[in-house]
């Protein structure tokens, strides 16, 4: 029965009434305080965090009283600090989210960033939350342990944009065509194509420079995927009515996201650098600029996550991984109860069509905190070493449950070791 039920579009939401329920609930128990906010929802498979903190940015350095709600952090009303999250979840359950935009209201906040992620679409995690403008950054695959099918994924995503006035659509992404008919009105941006396009792209290590239309953007932050990121934040400036000069100065004023490219030097001569990145797209989009960049040899380090998460993702990851990177080190990240080396000789399958060689270019270590160490420890002057996977993550979860883990911690410690010597 649940086999021929899954079939179903929209099973999740079909078949687990309770999740509205529990939303309404939560909406009514705090007054739906999201209906008293200009809320601005992004969401997509990759880029969704270090966009809204763009947004989130942009939007406080033109005045405009701005919370944020994200992976990475919430608060943050006026430009002030952002409260850390903790736990392995982008969009709060139901309850959390409402208590959290009723706080976020009280401190004077008129406008709302929110990360929406596709779980929470499809379990109705944002019931009764306005959507003034909703942000598409693209659609790859991920999730898909869930959702079942990519179709069903990239559906989840949309009810977004069909509760939305405004629509900010990534053209250059093959989903774009479904996300237009969800939404009355819309712009599109791109590199390759759409109303929104960048011109004169170059790409640094300390950033990124375009132009688009009469404005000139740059960025702190590297990578094509950051042309993207602050491109659909010119889009939603613009639409907001904020000046050229707002939103330019606004997304030159985001220096970092915690745990997305984000570089650390306590004197080594070689680059190092952790990034979010955990799926096929991400890696695709990241490590040809990484490997542009790097003078000597570039070293990647990461896992894929165990438990009941999609494992077709694996392989690709390894493969691409092995294309543009000199050195392939896999690791754990996040197995839960899934044999750590049968995740890993999943990516290794994809690392030797690439070409890498067990302890050759191609080496295993399922401690991550050791492997760290062994990354760094074969970097040598010119070499960048990338970090992927964990990010901002606090904790790392394993067979026996969930442990203390902080990515920028373990590097920095190893990284001290290395230099004293």
């Amino acid at each position: 029965m649940k086999k021929f039920l899954e079939k179903i579009p929209f099973y999740d939401s079909l078949v687990l009434p309770y999740h509205f329920l529990k939303a309404l609930f939560a909406g009514i128990r705090y007054g739906f305080p999201g209906k008293k906010l200009h809320v601005i929802g992004v969401t997509g498979t990759n880029g969704k965090t270090t966009t809204s903190f763009m947004l989130w940015k942009m939007l406080n350095e033109a005045g405009l009283k701005t919370g944020l709600m994200t992976t990475v952090a919430w608060g943050g009303v006026g430009g002030k600090k952002v409260n850390e999250q903790i736990q392995h979840m982008t969009t709060a359950n139901p309850g959390l989210l409402n208590k959290r935009i009723r706080e976020i209201k009280k401190e004077g906040a008129e406008y709302l960033v929110l990360e929406v992620t596709s779980h929470a679409l499809a379990q109705y995690r944002t019931l009764g939350i306005p959507i003034e403008v909703a942000v598409m950054t693209n659609v790859t695959h991920e999730h898909l342990d869930y959702h079942k099918t990519f179709e069903r994924y990239r559906d989840a995503k949309r009810k977004l944009f069909k509760k939305a006035k405004y629509g900010v659509i990534n053209a250059d992404d093959p989903s774009c065509k479904y996300f237009e008919k969800d939404v009355k009105e819309y712009i599109t941006y791109g590199v390759k194509s759409g109303q929104m396009q960048a011109k004169s792209v170059k790409l640094e290590i300390s950033g990124v420079k375009y132009s688009c239309g009469d404005i000139n953007i740059e960025t702190k932050m590297p990578g094509i995927f950051n042309v993207y990121n602050s491109l659909a934040a010119v889009c939603v400036g613009e639409r907001l009515g904020l000046t050229p000069e707002q939103i330019k100065r606004g997304i030159l004023a985001l220096d970092s996201v915690e745990g997305r490219t984000t570089s650390f030097n306590v004197g080594q001569d070689f680059g190092v650098m952790i990034d979010y990145a955990h799926t096929p797209d991400a890696f695709e989009k990241l490590l040809p600029d990484m490997k542009k960049a790097t003078k000597g040899r570039l070293i990647v380090m990461f896992g894929s996550a165990g438990g009941r998460r999609d494992p077709s993702k694996r392989e690709p990851q390894g493969e691409i991984a092995g294309k543009y990177a000199d050195v392939v080190i896999l690791t754990e990240e996040d197995d839960r109860d899934t044999p750590g080396m049968e995740i890993l000789e999943q990516i290794a399958a994809g690392a030797r069509k690439s070409g890498k060689k067990d302890n050759k270019d191609l080496f295993f270590e399922l401690d991550r905190p050791t492997a760290i160490a062994k990354a760094l420890g074969m970097a040598k002057k010119g070499d960048t070493v990338l970090f992927l996977g964990k990010g901002h993550e606090k904790t790392i979860e394993r067979a026996d449950g969930e442990h203390p883990y902080y990515e920028p911690d373990e590097i920095k410690k190893a990284l001290k070791k290395i230099v004293k010597k």
